[in-house]
């Protein structure tokens, strides 16, 4: 696949649009893998003289950054930044993580600030990022140097990165608290000048979002932090930063990351080559299928991991990608849509190379680099950063950027590199380069398997990758008012397409729960047998009502569904008694949510629910009762959050109480008689009643569809008076 001259250049960088800014880039440096970046990074922070900027996805104090010849450890993070910042007085770091969900936590450290394992230098400030909306996260990986050098991409300072480019099944080096973990591929840039300046902005951003405090300017320092020991692959570069950014209060939502993949897959003429972690996002993919259709279009290929992590995944993000690399293959009429996973011979069953990179390259003209996967969370949920490098159809840029795909190519085709060269220069396509590669047996490129999957499955999967986020801010409409006091006409209509997205909820609850029956390992271990008797046993003691009700307590706290728990009350207690019991723990896990909610201070709630706050908490406090029962109906923010947001409200705890019991009961008996009717299937498959559950879904509609009648009503000025 020769070069091609290029050409006439018209910039593919429109700022606003598909990215923030477009500046230059005096030097640039791509980096591919771990042991290269964690090098780099080592070697820029030694030359800080005045501030380091860290924003993470993820951040350990733990991780090793580098290994000694012998293998055994050398540089560990926290270490290394504090001996760092003893050294020099006038150095400041900063690190902003994002403060994820408890059920990340057993594969993370501690927060440093709760002093439970590592205790940073009194000049680290680490911080957590809390202002993502909910279901989402924050996912820039940014490192910034004296607002001289930065470092952009998709690998995070924690821990399981570090990784050869070898990715040896062997490597002793590859371990973490002992335990061996697999290959880890990925890639970052490091840029300085203006594209420098443009990373500083965001991450500034960032911090004065998260903590409300703007980070101090950097002082002029005299020193340059580019290390003399890495080359410049580029110099005088074009760049475009591109960034995710949830709707947040006043803030639009930004989807320059979105716009510019679209932008490159438009304007490709001879190739596209992508490597992705995730490769799920239904737009990318109809972009893509649009260029397949072309006679003349360019050869695509898809370079990405063969395993998720764990079956959750394996059931959400591989069966989309299942299903966009079959459709992609099926519209593939000219046959140039390739799609392939790095395979590593020896590894351990279940295990495969983790191909975590998010680079794109089109043309030997574009090169991007980034935290976003080709997911649709990617494009509006998370918060990304992707930098783009363009060669201005200039011959030594266009010849920078070849090579840094080649590299690429060649480490997963496991050949030396002049050996790769030499085969995509003289190959008619990079598919056919690889075919020509004669890769050894434990380095090489395989093509990547798509079985048939249910339509079933996938609409269940979609749930994994939302395109939007979830935001307090909806629960607000339903109560909104404009500034003069007349109905907010779109809230009122938010309202009435509640009730589809409620039902498809509780559909969407079964067809997951009957996924994760039939594709875990729950398929042999929990058999309708065994269950009837652990049933059997529980019942028959004392205590198994109070712990029950207990468990809903910190199962809404950690967001765990608490259908789940009100089907094992109904199995073990039967349907009456397992209502009872149920409704007695959400009622408690409410009360308990309030009493949280009357600690917190109303700021940090107010940033939790949005602006709207103020217009909520009237419109509770006039109404009671009946205002509350009617929030309960709202299937949008997790009813943990509901709960703290009452509770900071100052609302009468009678009113939150019954009106809490009063909202929750519909969704309680629908949910009791569904459990009953899957106790039934266990026991005896012929006794499920399909009209019993029928009419339970359709009178929770109906009861449903006319609270958000009467909820418009009230939101209009009238309707019943709190008493």
């Amino acid at each position: 696949m020769a070069p091609d001259s290029g050409p006439i250049h018209t910039t593919l960088f429109r700022p606003g649009d598909n990215v923030g800014a477009a500046v230059r880039s005096p030097r640039v440096a791509f980096h591919i893998d771990g042991e290269a970046y964690f090098d780099a990074f080592i070697r820029t922070c030694e030359r800080a003289e005045r501030q380091i900027i860290i924003l993470a996805w993820d951040f350990d104090s733990r991780m090793v950054l580098r290994y000694k010849d012998d293998g055994t450890p050398d540089v560990t993070l926290g270490v290394f930044l504090n001996e760092l910042c003893a050294r020099k007085p006038d150095l400041r770091v900063y690190i902003l993580d994002w403060d994820f969900p408890m059920a990340y936590g057993t594969d993370r450290e501690y927060s440093p600030i709760f002093g439970l394992n590592w205790e940073p230098h009194r000049h680290i400030k680490f911080r957590f990022d809390d202002t993502h909306p909910l279901a989402g996260s924050h996912h820039q990986k940014i490192v910034v140097v004296d607002d001289k050098v930065a470092f952009a991409g998709g690998l995070d300072l924690t821990n399981k990165r570090w990784d050869s480019p070898r990715h040896g099944p062997d490597d002793k080096r590859r371990t973490f608290n002992d335990e061996p973990y697999p290959p880890f591929h990925d890639a970052m840039v490091m840029v300085d000048g203006d594209a420098c300046l443009e990373l500083s902005r965001i991450a500034r951003y960032r911090w004065l979002a998260a903590t409300h405090r703007k980070l101090p300017p950097c002082r002029p320092s005299r020193g340059d932090p580019w290390p003399a020991e890495i080359k410049s692959e580029m110099t005088d570069a074009s760049v475009g930063v591109a960034c995710t950014l949830p709707e947040s209060g006043p803030h639009k939502a930004t989807k320059h990351v979105e716009s510019l993949y679209l932008d490159m897959i438009r304007r490709a003429k001879r190739y596209i080559y992508i490597e992705n972690q995730y490769f799920t996002s239904d737009k990318v993919g109809e972009a893509l299928k649009a260029r397949l259709a072309e006679p003349d279009g360019p050869e695509i290929i898809v370079v990405t991991r063969l395993l998720s992590h764990g079956w959750l995944e394996e059931n959400t993000m591989t069966v989309l990608r299942t299903k966009l690399v079959r459709m992609l293959r099926e519209a593939d009429v000219h046959k140039r849509f390739h799609a392939f996973y790095p395979h590593v011979e020896g590894l351990c069953d279940g295990t495969c190379l983790d191909l975590h990179s998010k680079v794109m390259i089109v043309d030997d003209e574009w090169a991007r680099i980034g935290s976003s996967n080709l997911s649709n969370r990617s494009m509006g949920v998370d918060s990304e950063c992707d930098v783009t490098i363009e060669a201005e159809g200039r011959p030594e840029q266009r010849k920078s950027i070849r090579a840094f795909r080649d590299r690429l190519v060649a480490e997963h085709a496991g050949i030396e590199l002049a050996r790769m060269t030499s085969l995509l220069a003289s190959s008619p396509s990079i598919a056919a380069a690889i075919q020509a590669a004669d890769s050894p047996k434990d380095r090489r490129f395989e093509v990547l398997e798509t079985p048939e999957i249910s339509e079933a499955k996938i609409a269940a999967a979609a749930l994994g990758d939302l395109e939007k986020p979830i935001s307090l801010e909806a629960l607000m409409k339903g109560f909104a008012h404009d500034g003069a006091g007349k109905p907010a006409r779109p809230a009122a209509k938010s309202e009435g397409i509640k009730l589809p997205w409620m039902m498809g909820g509780m559909i969407a609850l079964v067809a997951t729960l009957a996924l994760v029956w039939r594709y875990t390992p729950l398929a042999e271990i929990v058999t309708a047998d065994r269950v009837i008797a652990l049933a059997e046993t529980l019942s028959s003691h004392w205590w198994a009502p109070l712990l029950l009700i207990l468990a809903y307590t910190p199962a809404c706290l950690v967001m765990f569904p608490r259908p789940l728990i009100t089907m094992a009350a109904v199995v073990v207690f039967g349907p009456v008694e397992g209502l009872m019991y149920s409704m007695t723990g959400v009622v408690l896990a409410g009360v308990a949510g309030y009493a949280i909610g009357r600690k917190v201070h109303r700021d940090t709630v107010r940033r939790m629910a949005g602006p709207k706050l103020g217009r909520l908490q009237s419109v509770l406090q006039k109404r009671g009762i009946i205002a509350v029962t009617l929030v309960r109906f709202v299937p949008i923010a997790p009813y943990a959050v509901v709960n703290i947001v009452m509770g900071a409200m100052r609302i009468k705890l009678w009113h939150f109480v019954l009106g809490t019991f009063l909202g929750m009961l519909p969704g309680a008996i629908a949910a009791t008689v569904l459990s009953d009717q899957a106790a039934s299937f266990l026991r005896d498959p012929a006794r499920v009643n399909g009209w019993v559950i029928a009419g339970a879904v359709a009178a929770f509609a109906a009861l449903a569809f006319a609270g958000h009648k009467l909820l418009s009503r009230m939101d209009a000025g009238g309707g019943p008076r709190a008493a």
